[in-house]
C-alpha cells in the first residue's frame, strides 16, 4: 500500500538522487527545460492492431488531424508508429513501415509538432530521420549500434527504451528477483556511453514500462512493478539523462473506465520526477499534472 510514510523513506534513502539534475537541449528549435518544466507526447498509432483504439488513424488526413489536436491540448511532442509492440500483433516491414509513416511526416514537417519515431528498424529510423522526425524512439538494442549513427548525424534526440530482449517484439522474461532501478541503471549507463560515442547528444531513457513481458501477464504483479518503477524513476537521474514514461492501461482493474488510467499514472510518474510523459490522453494528462503543480 502506498502510504506517505513510505515515500518518505524512499526520500530518505536516495536524496543525492531526489537532488540530481538532467540534461536540457533543444529540439527543432524548441528548448526543453526539464529540470524546471516536463513535457507531454501524445501517441498517434498508424498500426490497426495497436490496443488503444483512441489513438488509432487510418488514413494520413486523420493523422494529421490529430497531430494538431493534440499539439493544441498541449503535446509538445507527437509519437507515431506503424507496428504495435503487442506480442500478438502482426509483424510489419520496415518498406511497409515507411509508406505509411513517411507521408504523415512529409505533411507535417512544413506545420506541427516535433514528431518521434516508434521503431527499432535501421532503415525506418534513416528515412524517417530525412522526412524530418525529430526523435526516434528506439524500442529495441539489436540494431541500436546502427541507428545512434543515424540519429547523431541529423542532431535528433533519441529515447532509448529498457528491453530485455533484442526487441519490444522479441522481449525476454523480466527479471523481479533483483532491484529493477539497479538493472535499468547499469542497461542505461552502457547504452548512454555508446549513444554518446556514436556523436548523439539528446538522450532519453525510458524504462519500458508499456512493454508486456511473458511473466508479467498477471495484472496485479504488473500493475506492482509499474507504480514502484513510477515513484523511483528519480534513482534514475544521477546517469544525468531526462527520464520518458509511456503510461500504462492497468485494464484488469480500470475496466470501462481504462480511459482514466493514465493520468492515474501520470501521478506516480510526477512524484519519481519523469521528464516527458507520453501519453495516448493528452488533456486528461495534462490537467492532472498541472492540478499537481508540475506545469
Amino acid at each position: 500500500m502506498l502510504t506517505l510514510e513510505w515515500l518518505a523513506e524512499l526520500a530518505d534513502r536516495n536524496l543525492p538522487a531526489l537532488q540530481a539534475r538532467v540534461a536540457e537541449f533543444t529540439i527543432q528549435g524548441r528548448h526543453f527545460g526539464f529540470n524546471s518544466r516536463p513535457s507531454v507526447m501524445g501517441v498517434i498509432n498508424l498500426s490497426p492492431d495497436s490496443w488503444y483504439r483512441e489513438s488509432v488513424v487510418l488514413s494520413i488526413d486523420a493523422a494529421i488531424e490529430r497531430a494538431h489536436v493534440l499539439q493544441a491540448q498541449g503535446a509538445a511532442l507527437v509519437d507515431i508508429g506503424a507496428e504495435s509492440t503487442l506480442a500478438h500483433a502482426e509483424r510489419v516491414d520496415a518498406d511497409a513501415q515507411n509508406s505509411r509513416l513517411l507521408p504523415l511526416l512529409q505533411s507535417l514537417a512544413q506545420r506541427g509538432p516535433i514528431v518521434s519515431v516508434e521503431t527499432y528498424q535501421p532503415a525506418v529510423a534513416e528515412a524517417c530521420l530525412a522526412a524530418g522526425a525529430g526523435v526516434i524512439n528506439l524500442t529495441g538494442c539489436g540494431d541500436a549500434a546502427k541507428i545512434y549513427p543515424l540519429v547523431a548525424e541529423r542532431d535528433a534526440a533519441i529515447i532509448i527504451c529498457f528491453v530485455q530482449g533484442k526487441n519490444a517484439r522479441a522481449v525476454e522474461d523480466f527479471d523481479l528477483g533483483k532491484d529493477p532501478v539497479g538493472v535499468m541503471y547499469d542497461y542505461f549507463a552502457r547504452a548512454t556511453e555508446q549513444a554518446t560515442r556514436a556523436g548523439v547528444s539528446k538522450i532519453f531513457i525510458d524504462p519500458g514500462l508499456g512493454f508486456y513481458y511473458k511473466n508479467l501477464n498477471d495484472g496485479a504483479v504488473r500493475v506492482r512493478h509499474q507504480m514502484s518503477m513510477f515513484l523511483n524513476t528519480f534513482r534514475l537521474r544521477t546517469l544525468g539523462f531526462p527520464t520518458c514514461h509511456a503510461l500504462p492501461h492497468a485494464f484488469e482493474f480500470f475496466q470501462e473506465e481504462v480511459r482514466c488510467a493514465e493520468p492515474f499514472f501520470a501521478v506516480l510518474a510526477a512524484l519519481g520526477k519523469t521528464d516527458l510523459y507520453r501519453t495516448h490522453e493528452v488533456p486528461r494528462t495534462r490537467a492532472v499534472l498541472e492540478t499537481l503543480g508540475v506545469f
